[in-house]
C-alpha cells in the first residue's frame, strides 16, 4: 500500500468519522456503524455508501475486518499512519 492510498483514503470527512467511531468503539459491524453515524454525526448515507468508504479504508490498510458467522467486525489499524508519522519523526543522534 501506498501513502497516497492513505492520503486519499484520510481526503474524505465521512471516512475520518467512520474512523473517529471505530477507534471510539472498534469492532463495529456496517449496520451498527450505520446507526451510530446517523445519530451522533447527522450522516445518512446508504448502508451501500458506508460499505464503499469502509473498502477504500480497508484498501488503505487503515482497517481490518473479521468475520463471525454472516456478520463482519471493522477494526481500525494505525499501522499505515504510524509509518507515515515515523517517516518525518526526527532520527536520534547516535
Amino acid at each position: 500500500m501506498a501513502d497516497g492510498d492513505v492520503f486519499r483514503a484520510l481526503a474524505d470527512a465521512t471516512r475520518r468519522t467512520i474512523l473517529d467511531e471505530l477507534t471510539e468503539r472498534d469492532g463495529q459491524t456496517l449496520f451498527e456503524l450505520c446507526g451510530r453515524l446517523a445519530m451522533k454525526h447527522a450522516i445518512t448515507s446508504s448502508r451501500q455508501a458506508i460499505s464503499q468508504h469502509l473498502e477504500v479504508l480497508e484498501a488503505a490498510g487503515l482497517l481490518r475486518t473479521r468475520r463471525e458467522g454472516r456478520y463482519k467486525f471493522h477494526h481500525v489499524d494505525a499501522g499505515p499512519l504510524e509509518a507515515i508519522v515515523d517517516r518525518w519523526r526526527p532520527k536520534e543522534p547516535r
